[in-house]
């Protein structure tokens, strides 16, 4: 296996860990009627905001002035359809469809550093809301979170600092900053699932993901270690980390600085990209300091918390860079989206809700790479027509928004269509 498709994998799994809390979070929020009333009362203040969205674009300086955003309640509807398709494709497929909820944002007229922040702050508002700390999130290591947040903390501080220094150096600077971010994530999560689903098809097989604490009620069984954990391990720098006492006699041991240095490296990507940075902490974890997967689970998912708080509030709301609004649409869009999808899956089969996964994360990827030429030429980088930049940008967001409505409407077919077996009533 290479390491391009060793570090899909590791991703794809981290993706799927990801779904399972997100889906559980779904879960906590809507079979609770205190939680939903929160959800309620959290959003009245849209009510309060309903009449002066109109003129908010001259509120906030429109679509091309120094501001966060352009505002109308026909992109607050947007964010719901953008958190339903997220909601969606983590539902369906059992992987995070948050990557493509910022450049969904920016799509809608949202300008990049905004749609950031408001990410971090969907993030935050639902894990605070549907999370229950218990068994099911996996075996947490509080030494290692402590000291993995003691660096994502830092560079989530860094990682804010630097969009925001961008965005005050020139505001299109800081769109395409955030569109080539995204354009080579993307790049690479899309077309590596395009060639795993292609794969998948020519051999016939489907695909359905296995609970990771299915392991018979008993402790699961310790993994290898990998050569670059091994290495890690053996060095003697204080202080050192004790983890997995459960399943290696005696527990292994890493130096807290190296854990550190990963939750810096997750933190500015977290801050810069607005998602929770547990895509990238998983393989961290399991690959590079040698953690059980079972401890990864719930010990990413602790730092996924703390660190998109700690982001959202310190990085972004503090500055303005937080439409509650839209952070709202898409938390109602969401909790929607993932119910459906996860009750979708027992009436499709996997491999083509899999096939959807990789087509959408694609459509996220050429709608931000489409979206260079315009951003490019606004900054006199590039000698074309902005008549030819406008339309090239309109193509990626056509083609986003086309297969995204397409994948929403495939799912909520198949969803009423066997409605009654979903009832038991067949």
């Amino acid at each position: 296996m290479s390491r391009g498709q060793r570090l899909f994998s590791m991703l794809k799994m981290a993706a799927e860990h990801h779904a399972r809390w997100e889906i559980e979070m779904s879960n906590n929020i809507v079979r609770n009627r205190k939680k939903l009333l929160l959800l309620l009362i959290l959003c009245l203040p849209i009510l309060g905001f309903w009449g002066y969205t109109w003129a908010a674009g001259d509120i906030l300086g429109g679509k091309t002035a120094f501001a966060p955003a352009f505002y109308t309640p026909g992109i607050f509807f947007a964010t719901i359809f953008i958190g339903l398709a997220a909601g969606l494709v983590t539902g369906c497929i059992g992987a995070g469809g948050g990557f493509i909820i910022t450049p969904a944002l920016m799509s809608a007229g949202i300008k990049g550093i905004l749609a950031v922040g408001t990410d971090l702050f969907h993030i935050f508002a639902k894990a605070i809301m549907g999370t229950a700390v218990h068994k099911k999130m996996g075996n947490v290591s509080v030494k290692l979170a402590i000291a993995f947040l003691a660096g994502s903390l830092i560079g989530a501080t860094g990682g804010g600092m630097l969009n925001r220094w961008v965005y005050d150096t020139n505001p299109v600077l800081s769109d395409l900053f955030i569109s080539l971010v995204y354009v080579f994530l993307l790049g690479f999560l899309g077309f590596y699932s395009m060639a795993d689903f292609l794969k998948l098809r020519k051999a016939g097989a489907d695909t359905k993901i296995q609970d990771p604490h299915a392991h018979g009620g008993g402790k699961p069984a310790a993994q290898a270690t990998t050569g670059l954990a091994q290495k890690l391990q053996s060095v003697n720098l204080p202080p050192m980390i004790t983890f997995d006492e459960d399943l290696v006699p005696g527990g292994n041991r890493i130096s807290g600085v190296f854990v550190a240095i990963c939750g810096f490296v997750v933190g500015v990507v977290a801050a810069i990209m607005g998602v929770g940075g547990g895509f990238l902490a998983f393989p961290m974890f399991v690959y590079m300091l040698g953690v059980s997967s079972f401890t990864t689970v719930g010990t990413d998912i602790l730092q996924i918390i703390f660190t998109a708080g700690y982001a959202a509030v310190t990085q972004y709301a503090i500055y303005g860079f937080i439409f509650y609004t839209l952070a709202m649409g898409m938390l109602l869009g969401s909790l929607l989206g993932i119910q459906v999808g996860a009750l979708t899956t027992k009436v499709v089969k996997g491999i083509y809700i899999r096939g959807f996964y990789a087509i959408t994360i694609l459509a996220g990827f050429f709608n931000r790479f489409f979206a260079l030429p315009k951003k490019l030429q606004e900054m006199d980088y590039i000698d074309i027509s902005p008549t030819l930049a406008g339309y090239i940008d309109n193509l990626g967001l056509v083609i986003f928004f086309l297969i995204a409505g397409t994948f929403a409407f495939w799912v909520f077919y198949m969803f009423f269509t066997n409605l009654k077996k979903l009832r038991g009533e067949v």
